[in-house]
């Protein structure tokens, strides 16, 4: 069985994780506790969404709202041990690689259910890989954001995918074997097997809902039945119901699940609360049993109250994104790093980021191998700047500046705060700011990432596994609307990397790559935060993510 681990220095910032973060969730207000009848099992956890989910297929999208609510139904092949980046095994028990990468075996764990009932097996398997590579409709591809980062593209490229596929076929050898074959090997595998957007689903029931009609009008994406209301899989625990006017979705125990055992909670309850101040007067009032990232200057308040401030390791990073297809001036190198010297990124984390967040010099974070600090720098250097700008001809500069509203991201406790705080910096170069703020699921990522129609715009990422490509091949491999540039070096520098061996080789591939993205600068790295998790003091069971891949499945009343 293939192990993904991190290098020896870049392991030391997630070490011990799971020992340091246990910690205890709590069920809830007392109140429903005693209605579950207490015991320290059964009764319902409220926990505190900071935005609404897209819908609940992970197939078609790439956002964590979605996916904290997904990863409690439905599970991968492969996972990350709970409070580390590390690999253990899930729905598979084992996975091997032929000798040159094209082909991996899995042994599947025998006696599992979907929760409708039907049996998991290699033909299970082999029907969502088909699935994904088979999707057909511009609408669904470019919503499978993932799927054609990882496997560059569709047995018919319809959308924005252009590549070549890397997946082959899926071969059930019997019950318990599922084979996977490749056109070309993959340095980000195994770990990118753990992806969300690569959960295995009920195949009964993707029919039985039509999962795979997704429709565009306009700017808006619509999705199946199966999304919003019959999403399938083996996890611990099932869909029941979304009301939209409440802002809440309602998990209830899958007693059929065997991954690893049924949940100890009778309902999950996820309310969604996008401002981070309500998300800390619901847990202070007993609404809500605990949310993600609490405002950095709440945390010695929170800790005071006896509530538990689980910082994570820095495992993202906050970018501002620059799309060259939109203002032409974007495309003059000099603009792009006068933006870059233009913003005071350590008065930002300084001021606006929590403990342990530190000013980002590249679009991996340290914790990642193939990290480097090698890299050209751009210290802030407003005069510097100005200069820049003067050179290009483009002093009387104005951006379109895109940012999110209703929402908290790891990477950007309150965006509407880092938008401030950037474009303040930019004014003070000169720049003209013309702000367009839109909710996170409405209309932002799909105006921002799909039609392009942002100058610059503020992002960010959180690590899905320990690998380079994960960020910097998911942002900068092919061409995308959200940049907004083509540069065949730079893609035939991310393809080299993301094709060589896993180890030294594979590291010092992603280092190179790290050297030509800050030389050619499509975007402005701006920060590694440190996001946090606060939770109830008397809830047991759940250990905190440098992922943000929190389980809920041990959760218990304390």
């Amino acid at each position: 069985m293939q192990q993904l681990r991190l290098t020896r220095t870049r392991r030391a910032a997630l070490a011990g994780l799971a020992g340091v973060v246990a910690v205890s969730l709590s069920a809830c207000a007392e109140s429903k506790r005693d209605e579950a009848g207490g015991g320290g099992s059964g009764g319902t956890m409220v926990f505190g969404n900071t935005g609404n989910p897209k819908m609940f297929d992970p197939t078609f999208t790439d956002e964590g709202e979605t996916y904290r609510i997904t990863r409690q139904m439905l599970d991968t092949l492969v996972q990350n041990k709970p409070g580390t980046a590390d690999l253990e095994p899930s729905l598979a028990t084992k996975w091997e690689p032929s000798n040159d990468g094209k082909t991996w075996t899995f042994t599947l764990k025998q006696g599992v259910k979907f929760s409708d009932g039907t049996p998991f097996n290699a033909d299970a398997v082999c029907y969502n890989f088909d699935r994904w590579f088979h999707m057909s409709g511009a609408a669904a591809q470019s919503q499978m954001i993932y799927y054609a980062d990882v496997f560059g593209g569709f047995a018919k490229n319809e959308g924005s995918a252009t590549g070549d596929p890397v997946y082959k076929n899926c071969e059930a050898k019997d019950p318990n074997t599922a084979v996977l074959n490749l056109n070309k090997a993959k340095g980000a595998f195994p770990a990118a097997f753990t992806l969300p957007a690569l959960s295995i689903q009920s195949p009964s029931a993707l029919k039985q809902f039509g999962a795979d009609k997704v429709t565009q009008s306009g700017d808006s994406f619509t999705y199946s039945e199966y999304a919003y209301k019959h999403v399938t899989g083996t996890g611990p625990f099932k869909f029941e119901s979304w009301d939209q006017g409440k802002g809440e979705i309602t998990l209830v125990r899958n007693d059929t699940s065997t991954m690893p055992a049924p949940a100890k909670l009778d309902k999950l309850v996820f309310k969604v609360i996008p401002d981070e101040n309500a998300r800390k007067q619901a847990l202070k009032a007993g609404d809500i049993d605990g949310y993600d990232f609490p405002a950095p200057a709440d945390y010695g308040l929170l800790r005071k109250d006896g509530d538990q401030v689980l910082v994570r390791p820095s495992f993202n990073v906050l970018y501002l994104g620059i799309n060259q297809s939109g203002n032409p001036k974007l495309k003059d190198p000099r603009v792009r790093q006068a933006l870059a010297y233009g913003i005071n990124r350590e008065q930002f984390v300084k001021s606006k980021l929590a403990e342990g967040s530190e000013v980002a010099t590249e679009f991996v974070p340290k914790a990642i191998s193939g990290y480097t600090d090698d890299v050209t720098k751009y210290p802030y250097d407003p005069e510097k700047a100005k200069d820049l700008l003067k050179q290009a001809g483009a002093s009387d500069l104005s951006l379109k500046f895109y940012y999110p509203t209703e929402v908290t991201r790891p990477y950007m406790p309150n965006p509407a705060d880092t938008f401030t705080a950037i474009s303040q910096d930019l004014k003070n170069i000169g720049v003209t700011i013309q702000p367009v703020a839109e909710p996170w699921n409405g209309g932002y990522k799909d105006d921002v990432q799909q039609f392009g129609k942002q100058d610059i715009h503020l992002l960010g990422w959180t690590g899905d596994y320990n690998d380079a490509g994960n960020f910097v091949g998911t942002f900068f491999a092919r061409e995308k609307k959200e940049f907004g540039f083509n540069n065949p070096e730079l893609f035939k520098t991310l393809a080299q990397a993301d094709a060589s061996p896993a180890g030294d080789q594979h590291a010092k591939a992603y280092q190179q790559a790290n050297k030509q993205i800050m030389d050619f600068l499509p975007g402005v790295p701006i920060a590694y935060p440190s996001p946090a998790i606060v939770v109830d003091a008397k809830i047991k069971g759940i250990v905190a993510s440098p992922l943000t891949d929190e389980r809920f499945n041990n959760v218990t009343a304390g």
